[in-house]
């Protein structure tokens, strides 16, 4: 690719809180400080269950501030986003915390490849640096710096100006190739609901954890995980040999069940693997017809193969 490239992401929306009291009520609740959270910074985040269990990602970045409190974005799943107002709302108790739907004003768009960071005016800037752009935000992704940016923007004339700003209209299997090929997760195409853990899904990794940040729901299984070693699988990219399988193919070492793929794209899939059947003397993985080869990036930290 000789310019940057844009994709819509279609499967993620936009969700908006308002008022006095967000961030000491999302404080409580989500994995990283929303504290660090403002009009220039952006951070991922997850929403547990109390045992500490999956059930939300998503980017959160401020839009203004007043008297009344600060405006948030919070951008998450699409399909799976009135699931998500209606836990935030059972939590929100007495609150001062106004929760709406901004989906049908704001679309989300990944960007990615060389001089992201220039045409958004970021250039050699830190990951999760914001900035005002085309009437709505742009930030560089949090996660990693390799995955680009990401661009929340009013719906009507988003295409239009990613392509003004000299962005490519790219499909979103172009951006699941790179997404994949780095490890990085994406909602629950990738982390089952309600089982799995952000210590087995790159969360610490990928600044989506705060372990200074104090008490959150499902913060202590959280940092049992972390302390006492229980990590027994990790979400990891694979090089596919074969024909592409399903999502939620079940990956075996020789005859032994070693874990389950989930997405995929262009010859490349995230596993959920475990690390057992990863050493040196481990059996072939397999998926299906396919040979499974891991493809360990230079960020995750864990021994094996």
């Amino acid at each position: 690719m000789s310019q940057p490239s844009y994709t819509i992401l279609q499967h993620r929306a936009v969700l908006t809180l308002a008022g006095p009291d967000v961030r000491g009520f999302l404080q409580g609740i989500v994995s990283n400080d929303v504290a660090r959270v403002s009009t220039d910074r952006a951070l991922w985040n997850a929403f547990l269950t109390p045992q500490g269990k999956f059930l939300h990602e998503f980017f959160l970045v401020a839009r203004a501030s007043s008297e009344d409190g600060t405006l948030f974005w919070l951008e998450c799943e699409s399909e799976r986003r009135a699931d998500l107002l209606r836990r935030l709302k059972i939590y929100k108790l007495r609150a001062k915390v106004e929760l709406s739907d901004a989906a049908a004003e704001l679309s989300v768009a990944a960007l990615f490849g060389p001089g992201v960071a220039e045409a958004i005016g970021l250039e050699g800037a830190e990951p999760g640096r914001a900035v005002d752009f085309a009437g709505g935000v742009a930030f560089l992704d949090p996660r990693l710096a390799g995955l680009g940016a990401r661009a929340l923007l009013p719906r009507d004339g988003a295409e239009t100006a990613l392509q003004d700003a000299g962005f490519a209209a790219a499909g979103l299997a172009a951006y699941d190739g790179l997404r994949i090929g780095l490890g990085v997760p994406d909602g629950s195409r990738d982390l089952e609901v309600e089982k799995a853990l952000l210590m087995e899904s790159g969360f610490d990794e990928l600044n989506g954890l705060d372990w200074d940040k104090g008490c959150y729901m499902g913060q202590e299984l959280t940092a049992r995980t972390r302390y006492r070693g229980l990590v027994k699988k990790r979400l990891l990219p694979v090089k596919v040999d074969g024909p592409l399988p399903e999502p939620g193919t079940v990956v075996r070492a020789g005859e032994r069940e070693a874990g389950v793929l989930r997405s995929t794209a262009d010859g490349r899939g995230l596993a959920l693997l475990r690390l057992a059947q990863l050493g040196e003397d481990a059996q072939p993985l397999t998926a299906g017809e396919a040979r499974l080869t891991v493809v360990k990036p230079a960020w995750l930290k864990f021994e094996g193969r």
